[in-house]
C-alpha cells in the first residue's frame, strides 16, 4: 500500500465504514480524500492546436480535510491575509481548554467550537480596551484547532493579536515587553468559559455524554474551576507574516500531510511527527482502524468557519484599518484580487494550451434524495462514544429512512 492518506482510505475506507459510526460530514470527507484527483470526480480537457498534444487534468475535490489538493487555496488565503494584516508588531496566543472539558467537546461541538471563539475574543478585546494595558481597539485573526501532533483531540485556540489599537482616531502601542499579565488573561477566560457552560447547562441547550450523572458534571466543573487553565502568549512578532504562515499550513489540508506518513499496510500506520517538548522528529506506529479514526475526529461541522476575524481585523473594518495605516505613514490597504486561472503549456512547443471539455461528476454515498431530507442525525451529536483517557472509540449509529448510514 502506498503510503498516503488517499491510499490509505480507499484501500481500508469500506471495511472501516461498516464497523464505526460516522456522521454525514465524516463521510463526505472521507469520500473527497478518496476520490479526489481520480476519475471519479471528472477532469479539464487542454489540447495544443500546433502539435495536437492533449493534457488531462483530473479535478481537485477542494476539501478543507484534503492534503492533495489544497496548496493553492492554502496560498491564496495566506495572500489575502498578508494584504490585510497592518505594519505592526503582533502577538501570539494560544488558549487550550481542560481535557477534562473534551468529552463535553465530543457531544456539543458546533456549540463549543462557538464559543471557545467568542469566549477567546471577548477576553482579549475587553482587556486590551483596558487603559491598564493598551486602551484601544484591536485586530484579531483566530484560528481553531482541534488536534495535537500525534492526532490526539486536543482543542485550542491560536489568535494572532496587533500590537497596537485604536483609541478614537489615535493609535496605541503595548508599552511593555508583554502583551497582557498571563494571570490576568487566564482568570478571566476561564470565568467567560465556565458561566458560558454553566448558562447552556441551566437552558439544556448542551448534551452531556450518557455516562455522567449530577454528581459527575459538579464535580468536573469543580475541578477544572480549580485548575490553572493552559494559555501561552509569545513574545512580540515584528509583523503577523510568520504566524500566518504557520497558520496557513492548517487551515486546508487536514491534520497530517503525506509527507508525514512513513509506511501503510492493511495493519499498521506509521507516521512521523515533532514532539514540542523537546523539539525531536519522533514516530509513532496505530492500528489502521485508530489511525482512521484520529484523523476523522478532526473532520469539521460543515457550514462552520475555522478562521475568524475581530475588532480591526474584522470583515466590516476597513476603514479602520485603513485610518491605522494613515497615522503610520504606509500605504492603504490594497483590494484583494484572485489571481487568475494559469493556462497548461505544450510541453513541446512550448505554446499556451486550448481548454477543450470540462467533464463533471458528482457521486454520493447517500444517492436518494429522498433519503437525503430524511436524515435524523443531528451534525452537533458525537461523532463518536469516547474513551477520553484512552482515546478508544464505539461510535453511535446514525440513520436516514430508518435505514442505517453506516
Amino acid at each position: 500500500m502506498e503510503a498516503t492518506l488517499q491510499s490509505i482510505f480507499r484501500s481500508e475506507f469500506e471495511s472501516y465504514r461498516k464497523m464505526h459510526g460516522l456522521s454525514i460530514d465524516q463521510i463526505k470527507a472521507a469520500q473527497a480524500i478518496m476520490d479526489c484527483q481520480r476519475d471519479e470526480l471528472g477532469y479539464e480537457e487542454w489540447l495544443c492546436r500546433d502539435d495536437n498534444y492533449v493534457l488531462r487534468q483530473p479535478h481537485s475535490c477542494r476539501h478543507r480535510s484534503c492534503p492533495l489538493c489544497n496548496g493553492s487555496q492554502s496560498r491564496e488565503w495566506l495572500e489575502k491575509i498578508k494584504s490585510k494584516l497592518l505594519l505592526c508588531e503582533h502577538y501570539h496566543v494560544v488558549f487550550t481548554l481542560p481535557h477534562e472539558l473534551n468529552a463535553i467537546w465530543h457531544y456539543n461541538r458546533r456549540w463549543c467550537a462557538d464559543k471557545l471563539f467568542q469566549a477567546t475574543a471577548e477576553t482579549l478585546r475587553e482587556l486590551l480596551k483596558d487603559e491598564r494595558y493598551l486602551g484601544g481597539e484591536v485586530g484579531l485573526l483566530s484560528s481553531l484547532h482541534t488536534w495535537g501532533r500525534t492526532q490526539i483531540f486536543h482543542p485550542h485556540m491560536h489568535v494572532l493579536v496587533t500590537g497596537i489599537g485604536l483609541h478614537s482616531d489615535d493609535v496605541c502601542r503595548v508599552e511593555n515587553d508583554f502583551l497582557l499579565p498571563v494571570g490576568v488573561l487566564k482568570a478571566k477566560f476561564r470565568g467567560k468559559w465556565l458561566s458560558r457552560l454553566n448558562e447552556a447547562y441551566a437552558n439544556n441547550e448542551i448534551t452531556l455524554p450518557p455516562e455522567w450523572t449530577e454528581l459527575e458534571w459538579r464535580r468536573v466543573l469543580r475541578q477544572v474551576s480549580r485548575k490553572n487553565w493552559n494559555i501561552r502568549i509569545q513574545g512580540a512578532y515584528k509583523h503577523g507574516d510568520g504566524v500566518a504562515i504557520y497558520l496557513s499550513r492548517y487551515v486546508r489540508g487536514g491534520t497530517i500531510k503525506n509527507q508525514q506518513i512513513i509506511s501503510a499496510d492493511d495493519q499498521r500506520v506509521t507516521f512521523c511527527y515533532k514532539d514540542h517538548h523537546d523539539c525531536k522528529r519522533k514516530t509513532m506506529t496505530l492500528p489502521i482502524a485508530h489511525f482512521m479514526t484520529r484523523v476523522l475526529w478532526h473532520v469539521a461541522v460543515a457550514g462552520q468557519h475555522q478562521v475568524r476575524y475581530y475588532g480591526l481585523y474584522a470583515s466590516g473594518a476597513r476603514e479602520k484599518r485603513d485610518k491605522v495605516r494613515s497615522t503610520l505613514g504606509v500605504e492603504l490597504e490594497k483590494v484583494f484580487e484572485k489571481p487568475d486561472r494559469e493556462v497548461p503549456i505544450c510541453p513541446m512547443c512550448g505554446h499556451d494550451l486550448m481548454h477543450v471539455i470540462s467533464i463533471r461528476r458528482k457521486i454520493s454515498y447517500i444517492r436518494n434524495s429522498s433519503v437525503q431530507q430524511c436524515v435524523t442525525t443531528d451534525r452537533d451529536r458525537p461523532v463518536a462514544h469516547i474513551d477520553y483517557l484512552n482515546h478508544e472509540t464505539s461510535p453511535p449509529i446514525f440513520c436516514a429512512a430508518r435505514r442505517p448510514l453506516n
